[in-house]
């Protein structure tokens, strides 16, 4: 599966969004491995994410999901296919499920060493999909229950994205021979805080909609520093008290992507596709950070703050042309985080 032209080539790019052109630009021997990869954790995330059913439904199909990564696998997919065919409808996510078995398959003729980082990839997400189900109310139950301190975010982060800079870096090694004189202990170090940092944007830019659902990533030591409680927050008035905290989870988050972008500049220059692969995430994730920098309606459910298309489109021509050269994609990151760094953030 090393073409994502296969037969799952059409379903990756439907459900992949915007890490389709991450997919695309990565090396030929990475794009299979890691396409097919993301596909199976897009699936397990789907069970997770199903609001039709009850959170204990949830909890057994993502047990009987996670049984199926043994091989033989144990043939439960129906069950969860069927389970929640209705639960999605017509979606992008049900015919994903459909497929299930073709992505199975596919895993299963995958090489011995990838198809074992492959597994620990996936046990790890499910075990944090898992743990944030046991924790925070259904989504229908009315209550809103938050994290309760900065490590339980860090930890949060890393389950949900900080494991994927791990085997992302692993499988680099394994598949690029141009990183032979990486550290390989303290590269996955790095990628973990990059995976977090990507993380992070995502916890700040979908916290309105995170509220409604039950879930505050916010924790609740930092917010009761501010005379603030989870439940304030569902008020989109809130922010001007809640921006103390923001802006320095904002700042905790440009300490992550510091480490994020070490680790791009750390690839060889000769390895465009993956520097490519690692910078454009990190940078349409910088331009975010600076839009809600500035965003006075991040407690608005209705609002959700992301890049335009242009200014994506600007990011992937301009490091196109620089990426085999340190100076001018430094110059470029630069740029971007210094002109975030000088505007002011609202009063608060």
């Amino acid at each position: 599966m090393g073409d994502l032209a296969g037969p799952l080539g059409p379903l990756l790019r439907q459900v992949s969004r915007s890490f389709w052109l991450t997919l695309r630009v990565l090396p030929w021997a990475l794009r299979g491995p890691l396409g097919l990869a993301y596909l199976l954790a897009r699936a397990a995330d789907s069970v997770a994410d199903t609001r039709i059913l009850a959170r204990s439904d949830r909890l057994r199909y993502l047990d009987l999901f996670r049984d199926e990564l043994e091989l033989p696998p144990r043939s439960r997919l129906p069950e969860i296919r069927k389970a929640l065919t209705h639960a999605l409808g017509a979606s992008a996510e049900n015919e994903l499920l459909a497929r299930l078995p073709e992505c199975i398959a596919a895993y299963g003729d995958v090489p011995l060493d990838d198809r074992r980082r492959i597994r620990a990839l996936l046990l790890t997400l499910i075990h944090g999909m898992q743990q944030e189900l046991r924790r925070f109310p259904g989504e229908n139950e009315g209550r809103l229950v938050a994290l309760e301190s900065r490590t339980e975010l860090d930890r949060h982060t890393y389950y949900a994205a900080g494991c994927v800079g791990a085997f992302w870096t692993e499988m680099a090694l394994a598949h690029c021979p141009a990183l032979r004189n990486w550290d390989g202990i303290a590269m996955a170090q790095q990628g973990i805080r990059f995976g977090q940092g990507l993380q992070m944007v995502n916890v700040l830019r979908d916290l309105a909609h995170d509220l409604r659902i039950g879930r505050c990533f916010l924790p609740r030591q930092d917010l009761t520093t501010l005379g603030l409680t989870p439940e304030d927050l569902l008020d989109p008035a809130a922010l001007d008290r809640l921006h103390p905290l923001l802006r320095d989870l904002i700042a905790y988050t440009l300490t992550l992507f510091s480490d994020g972008w070490a680790y791009t500049l750390a690839i060889p220059r000769r390895l465009v596709r993956l520097r490519l692969a690692c910078a454009w995430p990190l940078l349409i994730g910088l331009r975010t950070l600076e839009r809600l920098q500035q965003a006075r309606d991040l407690l608005d459910p209705r609002i959700r703050v992301k890049v335009s298309r242009p200014m994506v489109y600007a990011i992937l021509a301009r490091t196109t042309a620089v990426a085999w050269s340190d100076a001018g994609l430094d110059h470029f990151y630069r740029g971007l985080r210094g002109r975030m760094e000088a505007q002011p953030a609202p009063a608060g």
